[in-house]
C-alpha cells in the first residue's frame, strides 16, 4: 500500500454558498473528498466556518485558501485588483486584460493574499494548499506575489493547474483552457519558483460534461504512480450561487457521481491511497 498512487479529492468553492458547502461536506461524508479550497469573500463563507467546526477537528479533510479576484469585495483595501466606482472585483475578463497589460500591482494582490489568508487562519484552520477562483493565480504579474505570499505564511502547496493533454483529448473546449493556462504558465513560472505540488492535476476536463462519472471512473481507474491532484465541484444549486457563479446544474451532476456505490468501491479497493495536501 506504501507504494500505491496517492490521490487528493479537492473540492473547489467550499464558501460559495450553503447549498455548495452542503454538498461538499456529503461528497466528504461518503469517503471521496479529501481536501476542501475555501472562498472567504463569499455568501456562504459564515456557514462555511459553521460547518467546519461542527465537523471538529479531521485528520481526513484538508483546509485550504480558494483565492478570489474576480467576485464581490476584496477583504483588503483592493486597490488595481478592484472597479473605482464600485469597489468590486474587475470581472473576469478585465483582470485577464488588465493582467496581460501589466495593470495589477503586485503590492496589492500580496496584501489582497495575505488577508484572504489571515481571515481563513483567524477562523482556527490550518492553510494546507492555496489555489484560486478560475485559476488567476496562474496569471503573469499573479503568480510571484501569491507564490512569495503563501511561502511566507507558511503554505506548503500551490496549485498548478496543467492537466495532462491526454487526459479527453477529444474535449476541444477543455483543450482551449489548457492551452491558456500553458501559455500563462510559461510567463509565471519565470516569476517565482513553485512551491510543493502534486505529481499531477486533473479536473479541467471533466466539468461541466455530461459524461463526467465515465470519465471520473476512467481518472481513478488509471491512476500513475505518484500522487494526483483530482479538483472536483460538487454541491446543490441555490439562490446564492446562481447570484454569483454559472456553474449551477452541473454542480448536483458532480455530487451525484462522486457518492455513486461504483465509485465510492474505488476508494474502499486500496488500488490508490486517499490524502489531503498536508500529507504531501
Amino acid at each position: 500500500m506504501t507504494d500505491a498512487p496517492r490521490l487528493v479529492v479537492n473540492a473547489d468553492d467550499f464558501g460559495l454558498s450553503t447549498g455548495v458547502n452542503r454538498g461538499i461536506l456529503e461528497a466528504h461524508a461518503a469517503g471521496v473528498v479529501s481536501s476542501v479550497s475555501v472562498l472567504v469573500n463569499a455568501p456562504g463563507w459564515t456557514d462555511a466556518v459553521r460547518r467546519l467546526r461542527d465537523l471538529g477537528p479531521s485528520p481526513g479533510l484538508g483546509v485550504g485558501l480558494h483565492f478570489n479576484l474576480t467576485m464581490g469585495r476584496p477583504v483588503s483595501w483592493g486597490g488595481s485588483l478592484c472597479d473605482a466606482r464600485t469597489g468590486q472585483f474587475h470581472s473576469l475578463g478585465a483582470l485577464l486584460a488588465r493582467a496581460c497589460a501589466g495593470r495589477l500591482d503586485p503590492g496589492d494582490i500580496a496584501v489582497e493574499c495575505a488577508a484572504q489568508l489571515a481571515r481563513l487562519k483567524s477562523a482556527g484552520f490550518v492553510v494546507t494548499h492555496v489555489d484560486s477562483h478560475r485559476h488567476v493565480h496562474i496569471l503573469p504579474g499573479v503568480w510571484g506575489p501569491v507564490a512569495e505570499t503563501a511561502r511566507n505564511a507558511g503554505v506548503p502547496v500551490l496549485r498548478v493547474p496543467l492537466e495532462p493533454w491526454s487526459v479527453n483529448a477529444v474535449n476541444w473546449r477543455a483543450s482551449l483552457k489548457k492551452a491558456a493556462l500553458r501559455l500563462a504558465w510559461g510567463v509565471s513560472s519565470r516569476a517565482a519558483a513553485p512551491l510543493d505540488r502534486p505529481d499531477r492535476f486533473v479536473g479541467i476536463s471533466l466539468q461541466g460534461s455530461r459524461s463526467f462519472l465515465a470519465r471520473l471512473l476512467m481518472v481513478l481507474d488509471r491512476l500513475p504512480p505518484g500522487t494526483t491532484e483530482l479538483m472536483v465541484h460538487p454541491g446543490y444549486a441555490d439562490t446564492d450561487l446562481a447570484a454569483w457563479d454559472g456553474y449551477t446544474a452541473p454542480r448536483a451532476r458532480e455530487l451525484a457521481a462522486l457518492t455513486r456505490p461504483e465509485v465510492r468501491e474505488r476508494f474502499r479497493g486500496g488500488r490508490f491511497r486517499l490524502i489531503h495536501f498536508g500529507a504531501l
